[in-house]
């Protein structure tokens, strides 16, 4: 049988969703929690990478299963894992049904605090410059991304993607009295190609970088002078949808 889970983490202590050989990965402690439930050997399938420090408030994930599930199965697995990694539920699903190919939209959201708050260390990018930038700038950036498909702008250098399309759906920020919030959505994302994005705004409204430099760079698919990353921990995955369920922000 096959299943999905639906889970959240706090990316901070993890090199990321994805496996890696020499750092914890949140994916090698869900499998090391699941074939201890169902003493068998578990592999899990994200719906997709998240960097080192980017946290996922709402994440999908299937697996396979040959022997049936204990009926306590979302406790076991919660009691095991550690407090920043919670399962939400556990559903079967059909043979074919895949995590990551069949997403259908992808939503993320970056938070920018204008204030220090000890309490948003590890979940929002401290912007203490905020005063000087021009947030309709920011806001020109975001409305600028909807008219293209093509990102390799967008991009980390060290990707392996074989190309650079994908179909945006929402590209907006949110303005509020002490943070700032970026939503995006889009069918697929590139290696780190949202917080390539907000440091293309802030760029922007710090006047560090002109708006039609953004506007050249994705005319021309070429790389962005003056480009900025955005710390990870602003980060996070807030909503996958597939046909047949819905999105969850």
């Amino acid at each position: 049988m096959r299943y999905f889970l639906e889970l959240a983490y706090r990316g901070t202590a993890y090199c990321g969703w994805q496996r890696q050989p020499n750092a914890p990965s949140v994916q090698e402690r869900l499998e090391q929690a699941l074939s201890t439930i169902l003493r068998e050997p578990v592999e899990v399938v994200g719906c997709g990478r998240t960097d080192t420090g980017v946290h996922a408030r709402y994440y999908v994930a299937h697996f396979d299963a040959e022997n049936e599930l204990p009926p306590r199965l979302l406790d076991g697995l919660n009691s095991i894992l550690p407090d920043d990694i919670a399962i939400y539920s556990c559903k079967a699903v059909a043979a074919t049904a895949h995590a990551r190919y069949d997403a259908v939209e992808r939503s993320y959201t970056y938070v920018v605090s204008l204030r220090k708050d000890p309490f948003l260390q590890e979940s929002a990018w401290f912007y203490p410059q905020w005063r000087k930038v021009d947030t309709n700038a920011m806001q020109a950036v975001a409305h600028l991304l909807m008219q293209y498909d093509q990102f390799f702008p967008f991009c980390k250098t060290d990707s392996s993607a074989d190309h650079y399309a994908c179909k945006m759906i929402r590209a907006e920020w949110e303005f509020q009295e002490n943070q700032w919030l970026f939503h995006i959505h889009a069918n697929r994302f590139l290696r780190g190609m949202v917080r390539l994005i907000v440091g293309a705004c802030v760029q922007v409204g710090s006047g560090k970088v002109d708006l039609e430099q953004i506007k050249y760079a994705l005319d021309t698919q070429t790389a962005l002078k003056g480009s900025l990353s955005a710390p990870p921990q602003g980060l996070a995955l807030t909503g996958v949808r597939y046909n047949d369920l819905p999105i969850r922000v």
